[in-house]
């Protein structure tokens, strides 16, 4: 029997059609109002982003964070806290696409498997340098057809 004979049906539906993962190490500068003798702390706040399809096989996540930097300075008599929001592009390709879908009202799914994190903060001549890392997972949602058997027996007209 094939699929176009009449025991089966042919359903329009929502899927995963493609997913992606990626893990980002970038390097950011804070430019410090005083001249740093130490860093004290390095945290990361404020994670914002958004995501989108850019073609069948590409998602872009666009996002902002905030460094926050506290370093002593004045040979550590004094301390501030240096504070410089990162905007970022990041390109995930879809490694898993299911070649039947349709993607004209897709969404995309982004999960964050880690938060943009300090790997490693250090003090560079008249800069801090922060060693920051980020993982997205996406899921590209689509149209897809679905061929389904009916159940002849038990069926009432």
């Amino acid at each position: 029997m094939s699929v176009h004979d009449h025991e089966y049906r042919e359903i329009i539906t929502k899927a995963v059609c493609g997913s992606g993962r990626k893990n980002i190490k970038t390097t950011n500068q804070v430019l410090p109002l005083h001249e740093p003798t130490n860093i004290l702390g390095c945290w990361i706040i404020n994670h914002n982003y958004h995501a989108h399809r850019i073609d069948d096989s590409v998602v872009e996540v666009h996002g902002t964070y905030d460094i926050n930097v506290w370093y002593s300075y004045d040979d550590e008599t004094s301390t501030d806290v240096e504070k410089e929001i990162v905007d970022y592009c990041d390109v995930i390709e879809l490694s898993n696409k299911d070649k039947h879908c349709y993607f004209h009202d897709d969404e995309v799914i982004t999960e964050v498997i880690r938060h943009p994190n300090c790997l490693q903060c250090n003090l560079e001549e008249d800069r801090i340098s922060v060693k920051v890392e980020r993982e997205f997972a996406v899921n590209v949602i689509g149209e897809t057809k679905v061929h389904v058997k009916v159940a002849s027996e038990g069926l009432q007209s």
